[in-house]
């Protein structure tokens, strides 16, 4: 009797193969360490270091998932998801970033990411949460899917602005947010993959713009805000 040959079996993921990701990020480090972690769960079929970059390399590629970081010098990912509006449909985006503020979390949602998930993840809780978002589920890290429900069921169609917020760049709230928690400058700078000189100086210029005269002001004023 002669064996009739199996099916061979799919990959995680959608489709007969592996997800095909996309990686969004300034930081060149941080995508090498999440191609390597990810490798043996996806295929990661190109990365960016910028918005214009994103914008072009995703609609060469029409990756499944794409892992978007939302703070970058020139607009982050908000800016991305702007510049691809109503392009490549089927094209899921996933929010990663060492931000976990409501309103960064709003704002991507807000311009059509499916999930936001913090940069303290594990490989294989990350893995999972892109399978999800490619099969068309809402994906966010525990404490963040409140702020979600909170904004959408009490003001669904109000914008989150806040005037004092919007005068700090990307990488001044990203500062602030760490500061208020209570990082040292050094540990700030190791975060953020920048030098402790400009760590004081971000310090310097969110103190000037928001008026206060110490980090004890601003821890806060960020409070306040929910920021923390």
């Amino acid at each position: 009797m002669v064996e009739q040959p199996t099916a061979p079996v799919a990959p995680e993921g959608t489709g007969l193969g592996r997800l095909r990701v996309f990686l969004v990020d300034d930081h060149a480090m941080f995508r090498a360490g999440v191609r390597a972690e990810l490798g043996a769960h996806v295929e990661v079929v190109g990365e960016a270091s910028t918005v214009a970059e994103a914008v072009s390399r995703i609609a060469a590629t029409e990756p499944d998932v794409v892992l978007l970081d939302v703070h970058m010098p020139d607009g982050g990912g908000r800016a991305v998801l702007e510049a691809m509006r109503g392009s490549l449909t089927e094209v899921r985006f996933l929010a990663l970033s060492v931000s976990d503020a409501a309103e960064d979390v709003i704002g991507l949602i807000r311009a059509g990411a499916r999930g936001y998930v913090t940069k303290t993840i594990s490989p294989d809780e990350l893995a999972a949460a892109i399978r999800r978002v490619a099969d068309g589920d809402a994906v966010f890290s525990p404490r963040l899917a409140g702020f979600v429900l909170d904004a959408f069921a009490a003001r669904p169609d109000a914008p989150v602005a806040d005037p004092e917020l919007d005068q700090l760049t990307n990488r001044e709230r990203e500062v602030l947010r760490l500061l208020a928690r209570g990082y040292a400058y050094k540990e700030i700078a190791r975060e953020l993959y920048i030098s402790i000189k400009t760590v004081e100086t971000h310090v310097s210029n969110v103190l000037r713009k928001l008026q206060m005269s110490n980090r004890y002001e601003l821890s806060r004023w960020a409070a306040d805000r929910r920021l923390v």
